[in-house]
């Protein structure tokens, strides 16, 4: 079939809607139509080849949409039912089949390479410099009509939710409140630090709030983010800008901060979230750092740790229903962080959210009936 497309022909080059071929669903595929998409600082970074991936490429990876087919073996979901678009996993590797699919050892070829795990590629079409489009990205490319998933990245969901508010469950959220609800596993009364407040932080911090934290401090340099995070459950605010953060979280909590996330990869930001942990604290990585980023091991003395979290370490099947779920009933009210776009105005969302004017842009590119 025939569909519309986002391409990103060249680095850092405006994003080129185009038409391209998709394939019929495989056996154990499904056609999803897509009604929206997230844009995700992920996408942002392949486009600008900061993460490596083949280009030309359909990128997106916070689709939305409804399914249209279905595979002879897919028994999952059936023609009309609303989905949320996830990474994808092999689902056969001992990450996969013990509960951690974020960690699947296929992890780069299902989500980067530009095609299927077994190499082979559904979309279809020619850059202008004779080379194939890749497409696949996170076994989907949501800058599309169309896209082609499995049961193992599609999520069906309630159909009494606007899809269009649903995209960003399928990733930055789902990190954010994963890594709080998931990773950390915080209890009632739990001290918790939020360095950088964009979709993934606001995640974090709005599942802080459901968990039952005590302290909530939300950290960035950014002002009107800082002042919808303490509508939204930050106890404490923290502009970087104008406060030693170390010093400060310590202030507040006294002996240190229990759970950090850091969502900057900024080596600083590091530095002050080692300093202001308690003994037996753990701080949680989203962000990747630079190639010298070091923690002194002396550092972690008294039980200290840090780790790199992905996606949450969500079991997406079971824990976006359960944020969609949480939304419903106003504990983590997403539409207060999103902004939405057209499809054709993609390069304009893309540039309001490098300047920090969105926190969570979304494409809207199926009209479904919305008024």
């Amino acid at each position: 079939m025939r569909i519309r497309a986002a391409v990103a022909d060249k680095r850092a080059e405006p994003l080129v809607i185009k038409e391209l071929e998709l394939d019929d669903p495989r056996s154990d595929e499904i056609l999803v139509k897509l009604v929206a998409t997230g844009i995700c600082q992920t996408d942002a970074h392949v486009w600008h080849q900061r993460i490596p991936a083949p280009l030309p490429m359909v990128l997106g990876h916070e689709g939305a949409g409804i399914v249209e087919r279905v595979g002879e073996g897919v028994t999952d979901v059936r023609p009309g039912d609303h989905v949320v678009l996830t990474f994808q996993a092999c689902g056969q590797c001992a990450q996969c089949l013990s509960g951690h699919p974020a960690y699947c050892d296929s992890a780069f070829p299902a989500n980067f390479s530009g095609s299927r795990i077994d190499g082979t590629r559904g979309v279809h079409g020619i850059h202008a410099g004779g080379s194939e489009i890749n497409g696949h990205f996170f076994g989907q490319s949501s800058f599309a009509t169309h896209a082609l998933t499995t049961r193992r990245n599609t999520v069906k969901v309630n159909k009494d939710v606007p899809l269009e508010l649903l995209a960003p469950l399928g990733c930055g959220l789902q990190t954010g409140a994963g890594a709080v609800l998931n990773s950390f596993a915080i209890s009632t009364g739990a001290t918790v630090a939020v360095l950088g407040v964009g979709a993934v932080g606001f995640g974090a911090l709005m599942a802080a709030r459901v968990a039952g934290a005590s302290t909530i401090i939300a950290v960035d340099v950014n002002e009107q983010r800082l002042a919808l995070a303490k509508e939204l459950g930050a106890t404490h605010i923290l502009n970087a800008s104008q406060a030693d953060v170390a010093k400060a979280i310590r202030e507040i909590t006294g002996a240190g901060v229990g759970y950090v996330l850091d969502t900057t990869g900024r080596d600083e930001m590091l530095a002050h979230a080692v300093a202001a942990l308690a003994p037996m604290g753990q701080i949680g990585l989203v962000a990747g750092g630079g190639p010298d980023t070091a923690v002194p091991v002396a550092e972690l003395a008294f039980g200290k740790s840090v780790r790199g979290i992905v996606q949450g370490d969500s079991i997406p099947q079971l824990f976006i229903p359960k944020l969609v779920e949480l939304y419903q009933s106003g504990r983590f009210p997403i539409d207060r962080l999103v902004r939405f776009y057209e499809f054709d105005d993609i390069n304009t969302a893309f540039a309001d959210a490098a300047r920090g004017d969105v926190i969570k842009p979304v494409l809207r590119i199926a009209d479904t009936g919305r008024k």
